[in-house]
Order: structure tokens, then sequence, then C-alpha cells
């Protein structure tokens, strides 16, 4: 819990890169309180759904499947401001962080009274107070003594900096630096904005949320089963399995599938068996299950949710039986493929495989595409938006890679 008596509002957030001009936006904001003293008082934080891809998510560990079930800036602004109202802004990197918090106001038509000049940068201050110490927050926290175990999660840097400052204001002692600062926070308005007390989201809530999607489709199954419509399932199952990951875009896609053609368990489970014993049928081909190919029978049993023995089991009856089945995806020469998010060794490298392999690196999505390589599955890039629209497969890079083989 938060209070909104006079004190500080130390503020940090991940955003998607380091230009709200250029279109980067905030996807996790953390806030500490603290009163006049210096005491923590409350904190919060949230992620924030952008809208768009979440840029290098290598640095600030975010994943597109916990942004899916957060709230927009627009749903938290409300919130935001009565918790900046009355508080003096602080942050390591003051001007940053109020830039990108300013632009975001702006886009909902809000002017934000947010200056850096009434606030408190903990880095800049670091001259006066650690003059020994780097300019960044990890560096500063290490010559403070100050724990920062999580660094890039906006909670996290968000106490870390409000130990800077309970550090600083310590050395200050009775002089108290920023006194004229709490004065004139008290005295600014914030506009009054409808919406308040949207509910917020933290890390690894897609875990707590989620679960395995066949267990997600058996709660939402109708009493009365409808037609049974297999070929509808298992091509969108196999478009799901071309990277051997079910991710959370696609499972909700297999959840809605499901509960629109209304099928029951029993016919579930015989679907992911029918789907098991196709791949098991592929494998024996060439009339020999080589290690990979088993590793990623076994692979596919488990995102199934199929028990341990079921590998053996459709490698039996693949001996048998020919299952009637949608062939398997394949790329062939001049297909269309589309990149989007930062990918290790930049998205050049990747287009330059591409061609190398006799595919067309595209720059946008249309119906022609064949593909979509993303750094995250679950991307809410205009690009993947599209591909799910048009029911464009979309794979990571490793499973790129692995067609290219």
């Amino acid at each position: 819990m938060l209070n909104s008596s006079p004190g500080y509002a130390v503020v940090d957030l991940e955003t998607t890169g380091l230009r709200p001009s250029r279109h980067d936006r905030i996807i996790e904001i953390g806030i500490v309180h603290l009163d006049a003293t210096g005491q923590i008082t409350g904190e919060w934080s949230t992620l924030v759904n952008p809208g768009r891809d979440l840029g290098p998510q290598h640095v600030h560990g975010i994943n597109a499947a916990d942004i899916r079930h957060a709230p927009t800036f627009d749903d938290i602004a409300a919130t935001l401001a009565t918790l900046l109202h009355g508080r003096v802004p602080v942050a390591h990197n003051l001007p940053f962080d109020l830039g990108f918090l300013t632009y975001e106001f702006q886009r909902l038509g809000v002017t934000a009274p947010l200056r850096h000049d009434l606030g408190v940068c903990t880095m800049a201050e670091a001259v006066r107070f650690l003059p020994q110490a780097p300019r960044n927050l990890a560096g500063c926290c290490a010559v403070a003594d100050i724990p920062l175990d999580g660094h890039h999660d906006a909670l996290v840097d968000a106490r870390a900096a409000a130990g800077l400052l309970r550090h600083y204001l310590a050395l200050a002692g009775a002089t108290h630096p920023w006194h004229p600062l709490l004065a004139t926070a008290a005295r600014t308005s914030w506009p009054t904005l409808p919406g308040a007390g949207t509910p917020w989201v933290r890390r690894g809530v897609s875990t707590e949320r989620d679960g395995h999607f066949l267990a997600r489709i058996l709660d939402r199954l109708p009493r009365v089963p409808q037609p049974v419509m297999a070929d509808s399932y298992l091509a969108l199952l196999d478009q799901a399995l071309l990277d051997q990951h079910i991710s959370a875009a696609e499972a909700d896609a297999l959840v809605q599938l499901a509960v629109d053609l209304g099928l029951t368990r029993t016919e579930l489970e015989r679907l992911h068996h029918d789907y098991l014993t196709a791949l098991a049928h592929a494998a024996l081909a060439d009339g020999v299950v080589t290690a990979s190919e088993r590793r990623e029978l076994d692979l596919v049993a488990t995102l199934l949710g199929l028990p341990g023995e079921s590998v053996d089991k459709a490698l039996t009856r693949a001996t048998r039986e020919r299952p009637s089945v949608p062939s398997r995806f394949k790329l062939a020469t001049g297909d269309l493929v589309v990149f989007t998010g930062e990918m290790d060794g930049g998205r050049e490298t990747w287009e330059a495989l591409a061609r190398q392999a006799g595919y067309v690196p595209h720059p946008n999505i249309t119906k022609k595409v064949r593909i979509l390589v993303a750094a995250d599955p679950d991307t809410l890039s205009g690009k993947a938006r599209k591909a799910r629209a048009y029911g464009i497969p979309i794979v990571t890079p490793d499973a790129f890679n692995g067609m290219l083989l």
C-alpha cells in the first residue's frame, strides 16, 4: 500500500528502447514512497502493455506472455497521477524516466507537472555524496553497500534508488538539501483522471494464469458437444508446433478453436494421439528413428500433455496404419520470410541466412508471406498481430535455424 503524505516518489522504468520520440514505450513501472525523513512507506509496480514489441528483452527480461495480461498506460494513468501527486519525483537518471512519463501522459492529452529540476536524480547527486562511484545504478549501490539483486526489474531498481536517496539523506544530516522541493511538490496540482484502481500485474503472471492449454480447454468445454472438425484443430496444432514450442498466443488460439468446435475431452486426447502418431509415421519413413527424431517425439508428447509411454505406443501404431492428418509444414525455395524483434547476431544476419537457403526476406507481412520469425513468439508487434490475423505461422529464430539444416 502507498499513502499520499508529503515525501518522495522514487520511480524506475523499463522501456522498449531509449527514445519515446521514436515510438519507444514504457513496459514496467516501479514506485517506492518515502516520507520526508527517508522512511519507506510503501511501494507499487506493474507491467505495462505497450501495444508493440518489447525491444531488447535480453536486457529487461520481460516476456510477451506476461505483457499480454498487463494494463496499458491508459489504464494506469489515473493511479500514477495519484501516486505522484504531492511528491518529489526521484530516479537514477531522472530526465530519462520523467521524459518517458511525460510522453505517455501527453499521448492521453494530459500535461503532467513533471520537471527534473523539481526532482532528485540519484545519479547526478552521486557526484556530491559518492564522488568515487561510477554513474550507473549498480556501481553507486556497490559503493554505498546497497543491495541490488535482480537489476532491470523496475521495482527492484526503484528500491535500490530509494536506498541511495536514504543514504544521501543520512550523509546530509540536518541540512535536508531537498526540503524546498518537498514544499513545492505539496503545492503542485495534478489533473484529476478517471479510472483509478486498475489491478497491477507483476512478472510471472503467465505461469500463474495460463497453465497447460489442454486444462484450459477442459475448463471451458460446452455441456453439449458440437460436431467435431478434426482437420481444423490439427492444422492449427501443426502450425503451433512448428518451433516445438506452444506460445501463450498459440495456446489461446488452440483453446478458442477447441471451444468453438465443441471438442470433448475424449476427442481432444484422441486428436493429440493421432497427431503424435503422424509424427511417428514420418520418423519411420526411412525405417530408422534417429535420436533427434525421438527427442522431438518426446517433446511434442510433453507439450500435448500426453503420458510418457505415448511415444512408444505411437511408434507401434505408426507401423500398422497411416493416420489421416495434415502434412507437416515445409518452406520452399522462394518463400517469403519476415523477421521481427531483436535477435542474437542482428536481423541482417538472419536475413542473410534466409537468402542462402533460397528464401526471400520480406519487410512486411502480407498474405503471401509464408512464415514470421520472431525473437519472442508472443510479441505484440504489428507484424505479429497481422500474421496471426492471416494465419501465418510464427516461429522462434532457433526453430527457423532448424529449418535451414
